[in-house]
């Protein structure tokens, strides 16, 4: 059975307005856990040594790795169903899960050494090579910051300038480049420990308010440029072609100032203890950051089912809306039950101890 699918330019006009400048979730996310990881794990390393302190992040990232396998499996499961169910092989392409058909041992083998990824499985690779190479790092870190920010640079300059990146399989290499990508995950590192104090002097001054402010509504008219033709057609080719495509693999300098704009601008108006941040609108958020990771493998499969969904539809607006409004109630439902299901596992206050067993009688009583 085909279903109906859009027509590639209505498919460009609604997938795309996601995006309102240079930088997009990916660099949030990265940035995020480079910053969690520093907050959870500097403190033990300090306290416990560089070997106790290791061996947590490192149990990290295996439950990363196992996150990943299930999902990987269970995600061509699901897209190779679809393409049998409703006849259409094309699904397989378009997802990049046709070599395994072609060759699932060596294709199942390159997967699980992070080499081979459907699309939408890129960043949970890139988050376990980041967080594998980091106890080192953190354990510099924690002695000489701004030489390790200094060298995450220099490694970030030098792979933009010779091409530097991972191989992946059958052909191409990593759509997240951990070369210049760890420059973020460093960067929310170092801005944990300590490199929002020494950056405040910045983060206050005038001139960052008006240049950067300027800058984004830039970021925001080439990025509207990219998608629409007419507005792009407004530019000059030499500086449309210096911003579309954007340049995601090498993670591109203007990505970069644009997060870190964002990063600073965020920091100067709302502070640590901003009231609205305790209000209980926002509970479902922190749920969701408490249980990232299930809440990422989740909104990854549902990612496809949304896609599915949206080429069954013809991607309406009412099907967008249903499907945005179903995919946040199903994450924040998975969120809910795994913090509830965490409380479980603890001993409740309220089951009283057993009683002391009572002195055994002396020899000869």
């Amino acid at each position: 059975m085909d279903f109906p699918r859009p027509h590639p330019e209505q498919r460009h006009q609604l997938g795309h307005p996601r995006n309102y400048g240079f930088s997009d979730a990916a660099d949030l996310f990265v940035f995020i856990s480079g910053y969690t990881a520093s907050f959870v794990y500097a403190k033990m390393m300090l306290d416990r040594g560089f070997i106790v302190g290791s061996t947590r992040l490192w149990k990290r990232v295996w439950q990363l790795y196992v996150a990943h396998v299930i999902l990987f499996v269970i995600y061509i499961a699901a897209i190779g169903w679809v393409a049998l169910r409703y006849a259409d092989p094309d699904i397989i392409n378009e997802f990049n899960v046709a070599v395994v058909v072609d060759n699932p041992i060596q294709t199942l083998t390159q997967g699980l050494i992070l080499r081979f990824k459907p699309v939408n499985l890129d960043v949970l690779p890139l988050y376990i090579i980041l967080m594998g190479f980091f106890p080192p790092v953190l354990w510099l870190m924690l002695r000489k910051p701004d030489m390790v920010m200094i060298a995450s640079l220099v490694l970030y300059f030098a792979a933009r300038q010779f091409g530097w990146n991972f191989s992946a399989y059958p052909t191409g290499s990593w759509y997240f480049n951990p070369y210049t990508w760890q420059l973020l995950f460093v960067f929310g590192a170092w801005f944990a420990l300590g490199g929002a104090a020494e950056s405040r002097s910045v983060i206050k001054s005038r001139w960052l308010l008006i240049a950067g402010s300027l800058y984004l509504v830039f970021a925001l008219v080439m990025t509207m440029a990219g998608r629409f033709e007419a507005l792009g057609a407004m530019f000059p080719k030499w500086l449309y072609d210096a911003f579309n495509p954007n340049d995601k693999t090498f993670l591109a300098p203007y990505r970069v100032i644009h997060f870190v704009v964002i990063a600073f601008l965020i920091t100067r108006f709302i502070p640590k203890d901003w009231k609205p941040l305790e209000s209980k609108l926002l509970d479902p958020l922190i749920k969701c950051g408490q249980q990232s990771l299930q809440v990422f493998c989740v909104g990854i499969f549902l990612s496809f089912v949304a896609h599915f969904v949206l080429m069954l539809s013809w991607g309406t607006i009412w099907a967008q809306l249903g499907v945005s409004v179903a995919g946040v109630a199903i994450l924040t439902a998975v969120a809910y039950y795994g913090n509830w299901s965490k409380k479980q596992d603890k001993p409740s206050a309220r089951v009283p101890k057993p009683p002391a067993a009572q002195a055994a009688p002396a020899p000869g009583a």
